[in-house]
């Protein structure tokens, strides 16, 4: 199955995209690209999640290019049952190695589960794997901001303490988000401090970048910005 995949893949394969896509992803080999355009992929998925034989690429782990593993996302991100795309989703988080699949990674029953996902989500953000910790906190943005938020979430996301760029780069897009859903709840994040200085200019920063914040917030968000120790 897998190969029989990856040889329908080299069929939609786009050149000049292939190499525009490898430069946006450095940690990954320029040789591991194929250069299938998104809107094919998502295509391929939803026709291969119901075919019988797609276990079998599921389960051929790691696979051997980039393309596959955004494709192995979109097809995990089409099971509709919780129970199944749980268990492939824990079973493929660990062969992510890029924020582009980690990214694409975003199954729709989980909207429907978000007791059990949360359950999930407080074990990935505590993981050693850069990319499971950045999905963990790119889920809890994604399915704990709007009716479900609760004041516990932002602390989940608070707590998070990494050297890794990926993480601590959705650790920012996590609170910009915030700030433009439940601005009052989590200015205080901001105000008192709690994150790294690096991360907390970060997310001003997307914050100032939102439609969704009026011009009075971040005129006050500008005044949060931290210096440099030896900048004061």
């Amino acid at each position: 199955m897998t190969e029989q995949i990856r040889t329908t893949l080299f069929t939609m394969q786009d050149i000049p995209y292939r190499d525009f896509q490898s430069k946006l992803i450095p940690n990954v080999a320029a040789e591991a690209f194929i250069g299938v355009r998104t809107p094919e992929l998502r295509k391929y998925a939803k026709h291969l999640v119901k075919e019988e034989g797609v276990e079998a690429f599921l389960q051929d782990l790691p696979h051997r290019y980039f393309d596959e593993n955004q494709l192995h996302a979109f097809i995990i991100s089409e099971i509709k049952d919780f129970d199944r795309c749980m268990d492939e989703t824990e079973r493929f988080l660990p062969y992510v190695d890029n924020w582009a699949t980690c990214d694409q990674l975003s199954p729709k029953v989980f909207k429907k589960h978000r007791t059990e996902l949360l359950r999930h989500i407080r074990v990935w953000i505590t993981s050693d794997k850069t990319y499971t910790i950045r999905f963990g906190t790119g889920m809890l943005m994604q399915h704990f901001l709007d009716e479900d938020f609760d004041s516990e979430y932002p602390e989940l996301a608070a707590r998070i303490r990494s050297d890794e760029y990926y993480v601590n780069m959705m650790i920012a897009w996590y609170f910009a988000t915030a700030l433009a859903k439940q601005y009052t709840s989590i200015l205080p994040y901001i105000e008192k401090n709690r994150l790294d200085r690096w991360t907390h200019n970060k997310a001003v920063q997307k914050a100032l970048e939102s439609y969704r914040i009026t011009p009075e917030q971040k005129d006050y968000l500008k005044t949060l910005k931290r210096k440099a120790e030896n900048e004061k």
